[in-house]
């Protein structure tokens, strides 16, 4: 008789995450911004950052973006369960090219590639391009996408096979009014998924275009569905003043009904905010719990886009949650600085430590090197523990291009959470990443946006 044990890095529940052995490895996707040699896959030691593994890819113009693993803790569900599967495969999305690799991380340091999922199966049988996000979850593997299958929207969700990442098809049975797409996440014992907005392709690639920002063109909603019946149930509206609404973080305890959704800017003062939805009176509804201010700066000092403004937006681009739900990371990507909050009342985050890191106009060095970095934290991953924070640089080319027009560069960084200070030891940077951008962490074993729980 066969016994099929689960991969040990499920967990049922957060607590039990949270107990997990720390990771030895980090891996970073990176990706060449003129498109003339292949974008990269980094493997990273996280007690040294030393580049310790590196698989390029087959092709040209990708533009690796969020990935993710092709199993994780949702595994263990009552309703959907696989145990049999492994955290063991990257599922990594080329955002340019509309293109999904699969690779192989088992008994290996550099992944292998074992699947490319082409852009015309994808559009073929889910109707969908741009590939955005991954998610494990019941039934298979989730992802999101920007686009159509003719570049435009509407953009939704993909679902692929767990084991033979084939193509499923869209997820969506009744999309209702939801047009702009981005992230997606869930409570998944409520039968609830959540997505978020940013815009179709010609909306994003070539940069921020002006005319539909200051227009409230870009995304500035929540849609609330029926997990189970894939069905559209409730759009929020924050107001079309908040564009961007983009990274969705969502309670870990299964048993919570709340999560937070970063704002990347306010067209009337550049401000960014960071939102919580929950529950009121049997319907979702939104509030927003952070605010940050932009920096006023020389106009001599800013790029372009920024020089009417006379300031510094913060273009808040990435939040993460940690697992016990008690610390929010935001990452402030213009003006360089990580921030800390204790979210244990989520209703009144307080902001509990800040550091700052490049930035577009303040160019904070890391106190491993002296020399001024561009870029700023941007994709802000958290350790199950909660002990350890990482961060990468790069945004999106052509929106490094936009706001660093001399150079976004290339670096990561790792905090340690007690006493939130920089790892002195951990700082890959310029050449490590072999002129390519890094833009995503993924933690061995799982991290604390990697995985859903099912059990308190």
């Amino acid at each position: 008789m066969t016994l099929w044990t689960p991969d040990p890095t499920f967990y049922p529940s957060p607590r039990d995450a949270r107990e997990a052995p720390p990771e030895t490895r980090a891996y970073i996707a990176a990706f060449d911004r003129k498109g003339e040699r292949p974008d990269a896959l980094a493997v990273l030691d996280t007690e040294t950052g030393q580049v310790i593994g590196w698989t390029d890819l087959p092709n040209k113009g990708d533009e690796l973006h969020h990935f993710g693993w092709n199993a994780c803790s949702s595994a263990l569900c009552p309703y959907a369960p696989h145990p049999h599967v492994e955290r063991r495969y990257l599922i990594v999305p080329g955002l340019r090219s509309s293109r999904i690799y699969v690779y192989d991380t088992k008994d290996r340091v550099s992944p292998e590639l074992v699947k490319v999922i082409e852009p015309e199966e994808l559009g073929k049988r889910a109707g969908y391009s741009r590939p955005h996000t991954v998610h494990c979850g019941p039934e298979g593997l989730y992802v999101s996408a920007l686009g159509g299958y003719g570049d435009e929207g509407p953009g939704g969700i993909a679902v692929l096979d767990h084991t033979s990442f084939n193509v499923l098809g869209r997820w969506e049975v009744d999309r209702g009014p939801q047009y702009l797409a981005y992230d997606f996440w869930w409570h998944i014992n409520h039968d609830v998924l959540v997505t978020s907005e940013w815009g179709t392709p010609s909306m994003i690639e070539d940069g921020v275009v002006g005319e539909l920002l200051l227009g409230r063109k870009y995304g500035h909603k929540l849609h609330f569905w029926d997990l189970r019946k894939r069905r559209h149930l409730q759009e929020v509206d924050l107001g079309d003043q908040y564009q961007m609404p983009l990274e969705l973080r969502p309670a870990h305890d299964p048993t919570q009904k709340y999560g937070f959704v970063g704002v990347v800017t306010s067209v009337e003062d550049l401000s960014a905010s960071v939102w919580l939805w929950h529950e009121e009176g049997g319907k979702w509804a939104v509030r927003k719990v952070i605010d940050i201010p932009a920096e006023p700066a020389p106009v001599e000092s800013l790029p372009e886009v920024l020089k009417p403004f006379g300031a510094v937006p913060p273009l808040v681009t990435d939040i993460a949650l940690s697992v016990d739900d008690q610390k929010l990371y935001v990452s402030a990507w213009g003006t360089g600085e990580i921030k800390q909050f204790d979210v244990s009342d989520p209703f009144k985050p307080v902001e509990t430590g800040s550091l700052r890191i490049g930035g577009i106009v303040g160019r904070t060095p890391h106190p491993a090197a002296p020399q001024a970095l561009a870029g700023g934290p941007q994709m802000v991953e958290v350790s199950r523990d909660g002990e350890r924070v990482y961060l990468t640089n790069s945004l999106y080319g052509a929106w490094d291009d936009q706001f660093y027009p001399d150079g976004v560069g290339a670096w990561a960084a790792k905090i340690n959470t007690d006493g939130f200070t920089f790892d002195e030891r951990f700082f890959p940077h310029g050449e490590d990443f072999r002129g390519l951008r890094p833009h995503q962490v993924r933690l061995q074993g799982g991290d604390a946006s990697s995985d859903s729980y099912c059990y308190p």
